[in-house]
């Protein structure tokens, strides 16, 4: 793989370790801006909505830009408002940093994928996919329990200072090593792009990945909470249990990658069934540490395991939108990312108690199997009228091929 690969995967994981970093954070920052905790997890929902909006709007914008100097100007913006962050007293202006900053990130995840595909042969895509995406694990196993340590021996803006080095020589190796050379879109149309993008299944498996990402979201956001009021830890524990889940996430993502493109349906409905009962049996036994220790990682494999292979079938149904399905895909989980912290807050506020997102988790996850069901439901009957657009001759062999 070549060596500029691997920096942009540097970069990503800095842009990881941005985004799931506020959970073990969240109660330094509220006591230090003075503001509720349920207040400070809508950090978490800025970003996700900054991702929402910036991933499709950059993918069609950058499509023609020049590779380098897009992917320098979204890295160094990154790098800039981290450190507007890192030294603002205002929770306003923390709220604005985390709208840019999300939006550089989708602008640059948009260039970044196109780069690696084009930087590697046409039988190597995945692998150099695999490099890129791989920052988002490190991140959640290194990057995020790493800044919850930075943020317990010199506050949490030291976990800012630490997401702006790391970019620091990503920024450097972009100049050196990535070519500035634009990003050939091989002669797609953006409007029919966008048009393929409403196809029924790929709406559904959309929507499923909002659902799924707002669970996981929901807790992991409040985390930390859970870890200490709930299950009665240290704080000195919350950077293992969040690596913990960290670990389990690269678990899923792995087992995904190998089982659901052969088995698509039966490994998305066992995993939905298995991510459910697990934020059941969390959200009842949280009070017990020895629970709490076994559950996190498993529910971190669980959610994106699930996750992962709900952007697999994401792209798989978008045939037609060679360049645009990444960034809807991407937006659509940050959909969830946005919506679930929300759900969490209002859950907090209400007084339910800091295992509420717990079962607010629950209840998105069983939203998506109903949802699901459905569809799959519709999928199976006859071919008729409108309903005979869920069978594509594209979906139908994409179908074939992995069943």
């Amino acid at each position: 793989m070549p060596f500029a690969l691997y920096i942009l995967g540097l970069a990503v994981f800095a842009q990881g370790t941005s985004e799931f970093m506020l959970s073990g954070l969240g109660p330094d920052i509220a006591a230090d801006l003075n503001v509720s905790l349920s207040t400070a997890g809508t950090l978490t929902s800025a970003f996700a909505v900054g991702m929402v909006i910036g991933a499709p709007v950059m993918a069609v914008l950058s499509r023609n830009w020049p590779r380098r100097t897009a992917l320098l100007a979204f890295l160094v913006t990154f790098l800039l408002v981290h450190v507007v962050g890192a030294l603002t007293t205002s929770f306003a202006v923390l709220l604005a940093t985390r709208v840019v900053g999300a939006l550089a990130n989708a602008g640059f995840l948009a260039v970044a994928l196109v780069a690696a595909a084009g930087m590697v042969g046409p039988n190597a895509k995945g692998r150099a996919t695999s490099v890129l995406l791989g920052g988002v694990t490190l991140a959640c196993v290194a990057g995020v329990p790493g800044g919850a340590l930075l943020g317990q021996f010199w506050g949490w803006r030291s976990a800012f200072w630490a997401v702006a080095l790391v970019s620091v020589p990503a920024v450097l190796a972009i100049l050196r090593s990535v070519p500035a050379a634009a990003p050939g879109t091989e002669g797609s149309d953006a409007r029919g792009e966008l048009r393929s993008l409403r196809a029924p299944r790929l709406v559904v498996t959309l929507l499923l990945g909002a659902l799924v990402n707002g669970a996981t979201f929901c807790t992991f956001t409040y985390l930390s909470p859970v870890i200490t009021d709930v299950s009665g830890f240290s704080e000195s524990w919350v950077p293992a249990l969040l690596a913990l889940f960290g670990a389990g996430s690269f678990v899923g993502v792995t087992v995904a990658g190998r089982c659901a493109d052969a088995r698509p349906v039966p490994f998305l409905l066992t995993g939905a069934v298995a991510l459910l009962a697990g934020w059941v049996l969390l959200a009842l036994t949280a009070g017990h540490p020895v629970a709490a220790v076994v559950l996190v990682p498993v529910q971190g494999a669980l959610s994106f395991g699930v996750g992962s292979a709900l952007i697999t079938q994401a792209l798989y149904a978008a045939t037609g939108a060679p360049t645009l399905a990444g960034g809807f895909a991407t937006a659509a989980l940050n959909v969830g990312a946005a919506v679930g912290p929300v759900g969490g807050g209002i859950a907090l506020s209400a007084g339910l108690g800091h295992r509420a997102p717990l079962w607010v988790s629950a209840l998105l996850v069983a939203s998506a199997l109903v949802v699901g069901a459905v569809a799959l439901a519709r999928r199976r009957q006859p071919p008729s009228g409108n309903e005979s657009r869920w069978s594509s001759p594209q979906v139908n062999s994409a179908t074939q091929r992995r069943g």
